[in-house]
C-alpha cells in the first residue's frame, strides 16, 4: 500500500481526499503547513507527497525543494495556482506532476499511480527519436542540445512519450493537458501547441517524423527516422 503525505490547509479537501484515496487503496497522512510537513517527513517515509502551494505557514515550493533535496520522494502539486509561472517553478524544483483545483478525483488517482510507477522504475530517461527527456529534472535535449519548452508544450510531449506508438485522439490530449491552462485549452489551442512543439523538436516540422498525424483520428508518437 502506497503511503501519501497530503500537505494542504483546507480541511474540507483534506477530509475528502483522505477518504477518497483510502477507498482507492492508499494510506494518507496530512499536514497543514510547511513546518508540520517537514516534521512528518523527518519522522516517517512516504511514497508520494501531494502538495498545495499556498499553506498555513510557508509555501509548497519550499517543501518541494526540501523533499527533493533530502528524500527524493515524488511530488505532485495540487493547487489553485494554475498560471504558467507556478507550473514552471514547480517543475524546475523537481515536481513530478501538477494538477489544478478543482480537480477530477479519478484523474488525480490516475496521475498518482502514473507517478508512482515512474518512481519505482527509477525515473528512467525517456527517448523519442533524437529527443531525450529527463522527467526528474524536466530537461529536454535533442542530439545533446537542450530544448526549451513551455509548461504546456512539455506536458504535451510527456503525454506522447508515455504513449509512444499509440494513437491519441484530440479529446484524449485535451483531457491530459486541460489542468495546466484550464478553460483556455480548446481544440484550436491544441492545434497551435502541437504546431509549436513540432517546430521545436522536428527536423522538418512540415513533414513531422516523431509526432505524426493520423487523419481523422488524432496523433501518434514514433521514433523518427
Amino acid at each position: 500500500m502506497a503511503k501519501i503525505l497530503l500537505v494542504e490547509d483546507d480541511l474540507s479537501i483534506v477530509r475528502f481526499l483522505s477518504a477518497f484515496l483510502a477507498e482507492e487503496g492508499f494510506e494518507v497522512e496530512s499536514a497543514s503547513g510547511q513546518q508540520s510537513a517537514l516534521e512528518r517527513l523527518a519522522l516517517d517515509r512516504y511514497d508520494l507527497v501531494l502538495l498545495d502551494i499556498s499553506l498555513a505557514d510557508g509555501n509548497g515550493f519550499a517543501v518541494c525543494s526540501a523533499v527533493k533535496k533530502e528524500y527524493e520522494t515524488p511530488v505532485i502539486f495540487l493547487t489553485a495556482s494554475g498560471d504558467e509561472f507556478s507550473v514552471v517553478t514547480g517543475l524546475d524544483l523537481g515536481a513530478d506532476d501538477y494538477i489544478n483545483k478543482p480537480f477530477r478525483p479519478r484523474e488525480l488517482v490516475s496521475r498518482i499511480r502514473s507517478v508512482l510507477r515512474r518512481s519505482r522504475r527509477g525515473s528512467p530517461l525517456l527517448d523519442l527519436g533524437a529527443l531525450r527527456v529527463d522527467p526528474e529534472k524536466a530537461i529536454v535535449t535533442k542530439k545533446g542540445q537542450e530544448i526549451f519548452l513551455s509548461a504546456l508544450e512539455y506536458r504535451l510531449l510527456l503525454v506522447f512519450l508515455n504513449n509512444k506508438g499509440l494513437v491519441l485522439s484530440r479529446s484524449r490530449l485535451l483531457e491530459e493537458i486541460w489542468d495546466i491552462a484550464g478553460e483556455f485549452v480548446n481544440d484550436n489551442t491544441l492545434t497551435v501547441y502541437i504546431k509549436r512543439l513540432r517546430e521545436k523538436i522536428e527536423d522538418d516540422p512540415q513533414n513531422p517524423a516523431m509526432i505524426k498525424t493520423v487523419r481523422g483520428i488524432g496523433y501518434r508518437a514514433e521514433d523518427g527516422k
